[in-house]
């Protein structure tokens, strides 16, 4: 069974975004040093465009070959013309508004998400799914997220768009691991309790 981690950029208080879902405030905190660590673990969780302008475009993937993404996330490339915004990878987006796919290497997944991910999930492969966002999507696939990997920035928003929007619900998850960064950039891996 291939894992789905949801692999987000927070800040402490836990938002992904502002109201508008913009989050371009945490780029600054994409100093050398978190970029380094990004290219050496988690190289396919930086969009195609990205790779190509810092020279790793022919970076393996060392823990992803599937991403998911909402429609919202989608929309900040697409609105610049990136119509397949992590060519390296799989792309699948949820929308039930996008209709057809802009872009061969992107699947418009309009309906049953749950049963779609589940079906990724169950395919063979050592390699697992990204989630790569956001809020709503997050909340309706939480019973099915096996990892977090959560970049927690050290900002305080006060409101914004939250890390899961869905109802009330506790989830168990455990801690497995912990990196901070000279720029206070602190990355926590935590597993589902099953």
């Amino acid at each position: 069974m291939r894992k789905l981690t949801y692999f987000i950029a927070c800040s402490i208080d836990g938002f992904i975004g502002g109201p508008d879902g913009d989050a371009s405030f945490m780029y600054p905190f994409v100093d050398e040093e978190f970029l380094a660590f990004l290219k050496a673990e988690y190289p396919e969780t930086i969009a195609t465009q990205g790779r190509r302008a810092l020279g790793v475009d022919d970076l393996p993937n060392r823990k992803y070959d599937t991403v998911v993404s909402g429609r919202s996330s989608y929309d900040v490339a697409f609105k610049e013309g990136i119509t397949s915004p992590y060519a390296h990878l799989r792309e699948y987006v949820a929308s039930r508004s996008l209709g057809e796919s802009p872009d061969p290497n992107v699947e418009i997944i309009s309906d049953d998400l749950v049963g779609k991910v589940r079906a990724l999930k169950a395919e063979d492969g050592e390699l697992g799914i990204y989630l790569c966002g956001g809020s709503v999507i997050a909340g309706r696939l939480l019973d099915e997220i096996d990892e977090l990997v959560i970049k927690t920035y050290p900002i305080v928003l006060g409101t914004g768009m939250p890390m899961f929007g869905s109802g009330f619900a506790v989830s168990g998850f455990t801690l497995d691991g912990t990196r901070v960064f000279g720029n206070g950039v602190m990355v926590r891996t935590f597993n589902r309790k099953r």
